[in-house]
């Protein structure tokens, strides 16, 4: 049997997995709550085939697309007027369209992608992104929903979701190609 501690115990990486998508503090930690609130009243449910952040990661995910159904429902989206001109990545490539410079290599991408510090320079490198672009990415990377699934919710063309998703890309490579050398050296 699950106890309500290890339960609260996942607490504040829910918030963050939460926060990098909704990207507003109340309604993270009210999907969280809701969460939480499943966990501990299904609990019993809980086979032990998974681990228990896996399990609550799921339920999340599922709390996750609720609000962000609310939230298109309410019509609280930015404009696109708002989204980076593909010109913001110009600088990024030579005439012949290669990199600039090169990707600078990760030790151990599968061991950065759990810890901490990676997911705390994602959320820096997600802020700066417009509202809508970062939404799209963690959508369909993070929560691995389908690309029809991100346009049904966000009422956007498939064009335009995979105009969001390089842009979303480039920045992020951008981002973390600064702030994660950063980080690593601290």
């Amino acid at each position: 049997m699950i106890e309500d501690r290890d339960i609260e115990a996942e607490r504040p990486y829910l918030f963050r997995y939460a926060l990098a998508q909704l990207r507003e503090r109340d309604a993270a930690d009210e999907a969280v709550q809701e969460t939480l609130l499943a966990a501990l009243e299904s609990r019993a449910s809980f086979s032990g085939k998974s681990t228990l952040r896996t399990w609550l990661t799921s339920i999340l995910r599922f709390k996750l697309i609720d609000a962000l159904r609310r939230k298109g429902k309410e019509k609280l989206f930015e404009s696109l007027e708002d989204e980076a001109d593909d010109g913001d990545f110009d600088g990024l490539f030579s005439r012949d369209g290669h990199w600039r410079e090169p990707v600078k290599a990760w030790s151990g991408p599968e061991q950065s992608l759990v810890s901490r510090q990676f997911w705390e320079v994602f959320e820096q490198c997600s802020e700066v992104m417009p509202r809508r672009t970062a939404m799209v990415f963690v959508m369909r990377e993070v929560m691995g929903m389908e690309i029809a699934e991100i346009c049904n919710n966000l009422e956007i063309t498939a064009t335009n979701c995979s105009v969001l998703l390089y842009r979303a890309r480039m920045s992020l490579r951008e981002c973390f190609s600064i702030r994660w050398s950063r980080e690593a050296s601290v």
